[in-house]
């Protein structure tokens, strides 16, 4: 077996720097992972899409790599937050399926969570797809959803003394959905939401009158949307972070599509939901945050918000052939819009909690 180490690798400016070789290796070694693990390639993204969501100053990131023979087959990555939520970090480790069993995951493992206790950490998060399979069944204390007990990864957390806290499923909408049945139940939800709300839509950075509105209803994210056990710390967010993120997602070669919904009688928005579309149109469209504020539920803002960004979508950007989405398996309400939709299960993802 080849001797290797672990090393940390430089997080480039510009994914055509000379030195960005690493990161494009890394992301190669995580679409190969996330290929294997949902047997399809829907999943993966490019180094050039990825690149700004690790170059944040208010998310630092660190990544780690492991080399055979001098090839990038393995990597880690180390995730914080600044402030009060810098007790909290995310962690991934990922190893190429012919490296496996050979101690890179544990030596990239102990790496990660090094650094965390030298840095201050309580608290590590790992979020990580588990495959299909016959057995024992592990669940979360949600009792929502569940993993297999003898998966590799299962096995490899639980003997590190991560405790699963929460399932999401993850759903495929094929696309194009006849226009008839969206605009179906997007009459049907407005109905029901009222005069009171108005939807708005846009392609790429926010209005700058609203990026005010938008900080909010990131903040929210954390509050509003289900955890369970996790407790994802609070991350205050301001219309200037806003608009400097997204300055710097504009390298990115994704677009962004939003569609959020305003109540009418305060002039604020209630609620929002995010799609990221590729470039390439045979390629697969991915959901992000959809969110609607606690004091304005029970009035199906998240079947108006997911009906207008798709219609959204075929009107800007035809031709996907498909969106993707993770939901918690207790997020029932979200669960319904989508399956009245025709979002399918495609499989599941475990979300990890240790604390230091």
């Amino acid at each position: 077996m080849s001797a290797f180490t672990v090393e940390e690798l430089r997080i480039p400016a510009r994914i055509e720097d000379a030195d960005a070789a690493d990161f494009i290796a890394t992301v190669d070694v995580r679409n190969a992972v996330e290929a294997e693990v949902w047997g399809s390639d829907e999943g993966t993204w490019t180094a050039a899409e990825l690149l700004p969501g690790w170059q944040s100053e208010h998310e630092p990131h660190r990544l780690f790599g492991v080399r055979v023979d001098g090839r990038v087959v393995a990597r880690a990555m180390f995730e914080t937050r600044l402030g009060e939520a810098a007790d909290t970090a995310w962690v991934v480790v990922q190893v190429l399926p012919e490296y496996r069993r050979r101690g890179i995951g544990t030596a990239l493992a102990d790496r990660v969570e090094g650094v965390a206790a030298e840095s201050g950490v309580r608290k590590l998060i790992v979020y990580t797809p588990s495959a299909d399979a016959p057995g024992e069944r592990l669940v979360p204390p949600t009792g929502s959803g569940s993993v297999p007990a003898g998966n590799a990864e299962v096995r490899f957390l639980l003997a590190r003394g991560y405790r699963l806290e929460q399932v999401a499923r993850a759903s495929r909408l094929a696309l194009p959905v006849p226009a008839a049945d969206l605009e179906a139940h997007l009459a049907a939800a407005t109905a029901r939401a009222g005069t009171d709300y108005r939807v708005e839509r846009w392609t790429g950075p926010t209005p700058g009158d609203r990026l005010g509105d938008m900080a909010h209803l990131i903040t929210r994210m954390v509050t509003d949307a289900p955890s369970a056990g996790l407790e994802e710390p609070a991350d205050p967010w301001t219309a200037e972070r806003v608009h400097e993120e997204e300055l710097r997602e504009q390298a990115s070669p994704t677009t962004v599509l939003t569609a959020a919904v305003e109540h009418v009688p305060s002039g604020r928005l209630a609620g929002y939901t995010q799609l990221y579309v590729p470039r390439e149109p045979h390629r697969p469209v991915t959901q992000g945050d959809t969110l609607v504020l606690r004091e304005h539920r029970g009035h199906r803002l998240g079947m108006v918000l997911k009906i207008a960004n798709l219609l959204h979508l075929e009107q800007e950007r035809p031709g996907h052939p498909s969106v993707l989405t993770f939901n918690a398996e207790e997020n029932r309400p979200m669960l319904d819009v989508n399956e009245a939709v025709g979002f399918v299960s495609i499989g599941f993802e475990g979300a990890w909690r240790k604390d230091l």
